[in-house]
């Protein structure tokens, strides 16, 4: 498994719109899902969106709908987490995950197969 790891967590107010990058380091990488989650501090690691990595197809938790966007560079081995409007019920440590086989509950954290150290993201009122 190739290690993934996260970059462009920050510290911003309310409204403010922020890029995360999850890049897989070395090796091949072709999985078939990459997914970002998140975590409050003490509370669970809940799923943000996810996207195929061949197909570009995305899919979005409710609270995140409509003001965050994933996408994927194949050639950069990069997956992007771009996040705007944001509100401090934003802030948490972002992860992201991958997933080498088409596997069902993709929105729980059991399926997944790497995840990054992950990246602070604080959004203050």
């Amino acid at each position: 498994q190739v290690p993934l790891v996260e970059s462009g967590g920050g510290l911003l107010q309310t409204g403010g719109s922020l890029r995360l990058s999850c890049t897989a380091s070395g090796g091949s990488f072709s999985p078939y899902r990459v997914a970002w989650f998140r975590q409050a501090p003490g509370k669970e690691r809940l799923f943000v969106g996810s996207i195929t990595w061949m197909e570009g197809a995305t899919y979005y938790a409710d609270s995140v709908e409509g003001r965050f966007t994933i996408s994927r560079d194949i050639v950069k081995n990069t997956v992007y987490l771009q996040m705007t409007n944001l509100k401090p019920e934003d802030t948490a440590v972002y992860y992201c995950a991958g997933m080498e086989a088409d596997r069902g509950n993709f929105l729980y954290t059991s399926p997944w197969d790497v995840w990054g150290q992950g990246t602070q993201v604080t959004v203050s009122s």
